[in-house]
């Protein structure tokens, strides 16, 4: 089944309750929390992201997933994992050494929080292989990290296929999320290639009708 994660990173309106009731309403079935600190991306979204989670976490049961764009993996997910979010995935650039890798994979897991990891456009998918057996799922950014509304790489769609077979073929069972990009003109290749969850920002926030896109986005067949 096809999944929905509203990324909040395209939206900066001063009033956004009425938005998140009305993705809760639509069936959105993440909220997607795009954490970036200004140093491993460009851009600093703490506060923002910061906000947003705490507003969700009081006014929705729709589960929060927290994608970590920052150097300092470890206080950020504690950050997060103190409010009480359900998963967060952390780039494997951010790191220095497998060892380091495999020990935020731990500890994330052991606070009951599920846990994945992501790879920016130009790094190989193999690099994530060794880990699979101890993931929730796997992120693949379709465009480099740190700002919505970007074009989508078409190059995405070997990763995600390499991904699936390679899962498929050593019994891994983990989702396989895409993030950057997603329309309705790329989710059915993105869907087709073996992802299940489609993060979704600029493009969300651009059409009229919430529960109608995501209608279509969940179709497998176009």
């Amino acid at each position: 089944m096809v999944e929905i994660a509203t990324s909040l990173l395209s939206f900066e309106k001063e009033n956004y309750l009425p938005t998140i009731y009305n993705l809760e309403v639509a069936g959105t079935n993440y909220f997607h929390i795009d954490v970036m600190d200004g140093k491993f991306v460009k851009n600093n979204t703490v506060d923002r992201m910061r906000k947003y989670t705490e507003t969700i976490q009081q006014v929705s049961a729709i589960p929060i997933e927290v994608h970590l764009m920052v150097e300092d993996v470890e206080a950020y997910s504690k950050a997060y994992i103190d409010m009480g979010v359900k998963n967060i995935t952390f780039h494997i650039e951010s790191c220095k050494s497998e060892k380091q890798i495999s020990k935020l994979i731990s500890t994330i897991k052991q606070n009951n929080v599920q846990v994945g990891l992501t790879l920016k456009p130009n790094t190989e998918i193999e690099k994530i292989y060794p880990y699979l057996p101890y993931l929730h799922r796997v992120l693949i950014m379709s465009v480099e990290p740190g700002a919505g509304g970007q074009e989508w790489k078409e190059e995405s769609i070997e990763k995600i296929r390499k991904l699936n077979a390679f899962a498929y073929e050593n019994g891994y069972d983990i989702d396989i999320e895409v993030d950057g990009g997603i329309n309705d003109k790329t989710a059915p290749k993105v869907i087709e290639a073996g992802a299940n969850i489609l993060v979704v920002g600029s493009y969300m926030f651009h059409t009229e009708n919430y529960k109608e896109t995501m209608k279509k986005l969940k179709k497998s067949d176009f």
